[in-house]
Order: C-alpha cells, then structure tokens, then sequence
C-alpha cells in the first residue's frame, strides 16, 4: 500500500514524496501533529497521505516501505493489540476477520499498532479495539445518515476516509445489520 501510494503521489497530488518532504520542511509547521493539519488543510491532502508525508519529513520510514519487514512486523502488533486487558476482544476481532474477508477475494488486511483496516482499491473499514470491552468497527460510508447503531464519526466532514462505527463488544453482535454495512463500504470501494 506505501509503495502504491508513494508511486501515485504525485499524479495524486501534483507532487512526488520528495517534494512535499522540502516543502514541509521549509515551510511547514515545527509539531508533527500541526504539519499533518497543514497539509490536510492548506494542501488538500488526505489524512493518510498527510501522516506519512509529516513522518518521512522528521525523518522516519513507514513500516509498509518495507514489505517484508512490515509482515514480520504486522502479526506483532495484531498480538499485542489483543493481549492483557484487551485479549477478551480476540474472539470479535477474528470473526470481524473472516467477514470482512468473506466479501471478495480482493480484501487486503492491513494491520498497524492500533487499528486493522480493511481494503481494496482504499481502506473501507477498519477494527479497532477502542476499550477493553469494546471494538469499533470504522467503515467508510461518506455523507450517510447515522442510525440508532451506526454512529458518525464527524470523519466525513474532517475528509477522514472513515465516517460511521458500530461499537461491538461480543461476536453476538456481529449480526446482519453490521454484515450489511460492511458490504455497504466495500462495495462503494469498488
């Protein structure tokens, strides 16, 4: 996924990588958090794409640069999201796995410290465990309507690719309205 984004930046955004890490760095603000705000705003650039260029201009390499390194990495970082307090979610998460899977051979998991997103073409969901008792299920729905169960996450206005989440905290909850709007999200991505 890095290597695919670093390869269509600039026809992305009008700029290669290396561009836009001068461009941060003279002129962009001194906090990491303030330059990712920066680009997203004063650039148009979208979140993802404003983490990765803040990071690489204080110099530090994305994991997924590296594939090979990123897989050896990635079952890691699944391990220690799922441990002490947390491990009590597993179940949830590995049933949200295989669902998520389920909808097309085309599924990518993509696992990072703290979330499991899900995608095809763009990430369409993702899990994250948010309490000790609690998944969130994030998908990318655009301007819906939140309903009794599907929360807005204010992502939509924010130009987040995620937009809606149904807290989930047993896999009794993965029932047929989560099921719907994970198909939803993964069909608008296709």
């Amino acid at each position: 996924m890095i290597q695919k984004w670093t390869a269509t930046l600039k026809q992305n955004t009008g700029r290669p990588l290396e561009e836009w890490v001068a461009l941060v760095k003279k002129s962009g603000p001194a906090s990491a958090k303030d330059r990712r705000d920066w680009l997203k705003k004063e650039h148009s650039v979208a979140t993802n794409s404003a983490v990765w260029i803040a990071e690489r201009a204080e110099g530090k390499e994305n994991m997924g640069a590296d594939p090979k390194k990123y897989l050896r990495t990635a079952e890691q970082w699944v391990e220690e999201m799922f441990s002490g307090p947390k491990s009590a979610l597993r179940p949830i998460y590995d049933e949200l796995l295989v669902v998520g899977k389920g909808l097309g051979k085309d599924v990518k998991i993509s696992p990072c410290r703290t979330i499991v997103p899900l995608y095809r073409r763009h990430v369409f969901a993702q899990i994250k465990p948010a309490t000790k008792t609690r998944i969130d299920l994030g998908f990318s729905l655009g301007n819906r309507k939140a309903t009794e169960r599907l929360i807005d996450t204010g992502g939509f206005a924010k130009k987040d690719r995620i937009t809606h989440r149904i807290p989930i905290s047993s896999t009794d909850e993965i029932d047929s309205e989560v099921k719907r709007w994970l198909r939803l999200a993964y069909d608008a991505d296709a």
